[in-house]
Parts: structure tokens; sequence; C-alpha cells
């Protein structure tokens, strides 16, 4: 059986993941490092898959399958970043559905990081090792990244599997203690083959979608669910080059009001190839990759906003 079959595209990982696996030789800690929605994800799950059926009977195996499909097999793990709200942690997924406004990107807490620990001290219930995966690992604060050594140095009969986008987006120590799997941005053939497989196939006629999307198909899904969400005469405006600075001001107002910190991002993504499309002005791509960091800083929104799109204004002119 090959358990790989529904990853596309990722032969190196797979190659170094299988070897690993036929070598007996599963490393304590992995760093699956990568851009976005290219499946890393999904190679965790049919890695581990590959592990749990080693020794088990061929009947058993879609059992196995199910609950890690189900995210709910004894011996895993998934940790993702949450959102703090009225002393409740909430998953990205789980803030959206509960209307949550988020303000500010999810963390990855040392409270989590201490769940982790509790897991791990007891020994596996149904397989030969416990797997913990820790999903947008970037998003560790400091002090729940240092919690998280202690565990990466004696896992005990664990591995733990750490998603990220590159080494340089962790602390170095952590990075010394996992081995790298590579994953890379999909070809033109891969992301049509992933979305078409998936249902998505509609996307492939959106090419503002797929350039934000630059070979990920989880990028092109999310930005395509993101484009749906946004107020088709809000978007309208803002791909208007020639605007006046009062109606920038307002624009930057409808944006604060209406859209989350995740919308945000993204619109500074859209923006980047709508305004170069018309202007090709590099200027106006730097505004824009400026207001990202802003963002991501927490500064006040609606002020990033009106900075930003008036100096857009003077950059296209």
């Amino acid at each position: 059986m090959n358990f790989f079959e529904p990853l596309v595209e990722q032969h190196h990982a797979i190659e170094l993941l299988t070897a690993a696996v036929a070598q007996k030789r599963i490393a304590p800690a992995y760093l699956f490092g990568g851009a976005d929605g290219v499946g890393r994800s999904l190679a965790a799950r049919c890695f581990i898959e590959f592990l749990f059926c080693q020794d088990i009977p061929d009947g058993k195996v879609a059992s196995v399958q199910t609950k890690l499909h189900k995210r709910n097999h004894p011996d895993v793990l998934w940790v993702e970043p949450t959102y703090l709200h009225n002393g409740q942690r909430l998953s990205a997924t789980e803030a959206a559905a509960a209307g949550v406004k988020r303000k500010a990107p999810p963390q990855i807490r040392l409270e989590q990081i201490r769940e982790i620990a509790q897991f791990l001290s007891r020994p596996p219930l149904a397989a030969s090792r416990s797997i913990v995966v820790i999903e947008q690992a970037e998003a560790m604060a400091e002090a729940a990244a240092n919690g998280l050594l202690k565990t990466l140095e004696e896992p005990g009969q664990a591995t733990l599997i750490l998603i990220a986008p590159s080494e340089s987006s962790l602390l170095p120590t952590l990075v010394s203690r996992v081995a790298r799997i590579p994953f890379y941005r999909l070809s033109v053939q891969g992301i049509a083959q992933v979305l078409q497989q998936n249902g998505f196939e509609d996307i492939l006629s959106h090419k503002e979608v797929l350039a934000i999307a630059a070979g990920s198909p989880g990028e092109a899904i999310a930005s395509m669910q993101q484009l749906q969400a946004i107020p088709p005469e809000l978007l309208g405006e803002l791909i208007q080059v020639n605007k006046s600075p009062r109606n920038a001001l307002e624009l930057a107002r409808k944006i604060d009001k209406n859209l989350d910190t995740e919308a945000q991002l993204w619109l500074v993504d859209y923006l980047q190839y709508s305004w170069w499309q018309q202007t090709r002005q590099p200027r106006v791509c730097t505004l824009l990759e400026k207001a990202r960091q802003y963002l991501l800083s927490y500064a006040q929104p609606r002020l990033v906003w009106e900075v930003t799109l008036l100096e857009m204004i003077q950059a296209a002119a």
C-alpha cells in the first residue's frame, strides 16, 4: 500500500520519510518546512499512517486511517495556534464559527506546550509510539518555544512533527533538535491536479487567486474563500488607482470596520497583485509590504490603511 499516494509532487519529502521508516531510523523530531498549503499537514498524516500500520494486520489499516483522518487517534495529538476569547482558547475554525472578530494572529501558547508534556507522560495506548503534530509552529510565543525545548531533548517514546514555513521562522535552539524535511511549491500542473481532485476546479479560472497562491493549492483555496467573503463593492473601490485622499480615508475606515486581521493580510496580497497589474510601480508593492508588517506588529489597522492608501495614491500618480 502506498500511504503517500494522496501527496502530489513532494517526491523528496516522500523519499526521506519512506527511507526513515524502512530503515527504522525515526527521528525524535521533524521539521516539515515549506510554504502553507503545499501538503505538509497531509504528509504528516500519511507519515503517521505509514508508521502505525507497519505492524498491524491489513484488515485494521482502514480503521487506523479513519481515526487519523478524523484526528481522534489516542496516540496522536494535533496542536494548532489559538485565540483567547473570554478566557477560552479557540482555534481559527472555532473562532470563525463563533463570529469572534480577530484583531491579532493566533498563537501556540505555553499552556498548550504543557498539554503536550502531559500527553507524552503516558505510554502509547495503541501504537508503538506517540506522535505530536504542531501546526504553524512559527506561531509559538517565546515562552512556549522555550518550554518545548525540554520535550524535544527528552521526547521519550514519541516523535514530534513541527510544521513551519522555514528554519528561520523558529528559534535556532528548536531547529538544532529536529530533522529537516523540505516541501516545495507545486508546478502549474500539480496545483491544477490538487484543485481538481478536491472539487475546486473553478479556482483555475481566477488568475488573481492563482497568482496570489504562487504554487500552493491550500493558499488558492483559502484565497478564493477570502475573495468571496469580502464585499465586491469594497474590492472594486480598492483596486481603483485614481482615488481621492478623502475616498482613501473612507476606505480605510471600511476595512477596519468590516475585515478581521486575517482578511486584511489577504487583502495586502490581493492589492499587490491588482495594483501591480495596473501601475507597474514597485513602490506600491513596497508600501503594501510595509502595511503587512505593521498589521502583524499589532499596529492600529485603520491608521495603517489610512497611511498606506494615501501613499499608494501618491506613488501611482
